[in-house]
């Protein structure tokens, strides 16, 4: 089957798939309901391997090839023995967080609250929440976010890697590595639409926030793609993109008075200050200037 035909089954795959389950909490209440936030979270998750599904089934009844291409098996190139692009993946969400955070307080688009309002507020509901110092779950939440919560996202994150750039990037390749990396990522942002206009990361501009998402996912998504061809792999940017979901949001534990469409998030307008000082080290360090074919990315 030719090229073209296998991403277009891959995109009615992966949308399809989806994009329903991104839709499904609207038939379950008001939203900031309590059973549509539940169902939220539980649909929003599995809509995650959408893009994983139709990898496996592109590749393996369409394109008539071994699962082994998605290069599943491969934790880094044979020769190399380097884990430094696993280090990268794990540390460096956390550290745009961090540079979230600092930009957004020093740009007045928030406070610092030491007090932890937002968490003694939220404990505050909770039956016996009163007697738990604030402190002490801020420094649960912050070393769980750094340590087990990556991990543990990446079950969930592997579904959209080894989708966007364990199938999808290799096969846009012949057009160019910049024109793969630009539409694999504008697409991988436009997947997320429908779970953007129902309030996710940008609540209070929800149709605008479909085209800040698109914004993030170039920048984000380089970031990813720049994993991937490091390594071959689809590991490394399921923890980075693992780090990332775990991480993104953690200024705002310190931050009040923050809209966090413009600060305070790593997809906020502020978080992509740091990712775009990031990718654009990445270009001047030549580091994306990886050549590599579809043969050499499948093998």
């Amino acid at each position: 089957m030719k090229e073209r035909k296998l991403i277009v089954w891959f995109l009615i795959i992966a949308f399809g798939v989806s994009w329903p389950l991104f839709l499904l909490p609207m038939a379950f209440g008001l939203p900031g309901s309590q059973v549509r936030q539940i169902v939220s979270m539980v649909a929003w998750a599995v809509a995650m391997w959408g893009p994983g599904l139709a990898a496996i089934v592109v590749t393996h009844f369409l394109a008539g090839q071994k699962l082994s291409t998605l290069n599943l098996g491969r934790l880094r190139p044979e020769g190399r023995s380097t884990w430094r692009p696993y280090l990268w993946a794990w540390l460096l969400p956390p550290a745009l967080a961090i540079v979230t955070g600092l930009l957004t307080l020093a740009l007045g688009a928030g406070r610092l609250d030491l007090e932890f309002t937002a968490i003694r507020e939220a404990m505050a509901q909770a039956p016996g929440g009163k007697m738990i110092p604030a402190g002490m779950v801020v420094a649960i939440q912050l070393v769980f976010s750094l340590t087990l919560a990556p991990l543990f996202n990446c079950i969930f994150a592997l579904g959209e890697e080894l989708g966007w750039r364990g199938f999808l990037l290799p096969h846009l390749l012949p057009l160019g590595r910049w024109k793969a990396i630009f539409l694999s990522n504008a697409i991988w942002g436009i997947w997320h639409a429908p779970a953007i206009l129902q309030g996710l990361n940008y609540p209070n501009r929800p149709v605008l926030g479909v085209f800040m998402m698109i914004a993030f996912c170039l920048l984000m998504g380089t970031i990813l793609s720049w994993l991937y061809l490091q390594t071959k792999s689809p590991w490394t940017p399921t923890l980075a993109h693992a780090s990332l979901n775990a991480t993104a949001g953690l200024p705002m534990l310190f931050l009040t008075d923050v809209n966090i469409s413009i600060g305070g998030t790593v997809s906020s307008v502020i978080g992509w200050i740091g990712l775009a000082a990031f990718v654009g080290w990445l270009v001047l360090s030549r580091r994306l200037e990886i050549k590599q074919t579809v043969d050499e990315l499948g093998s």
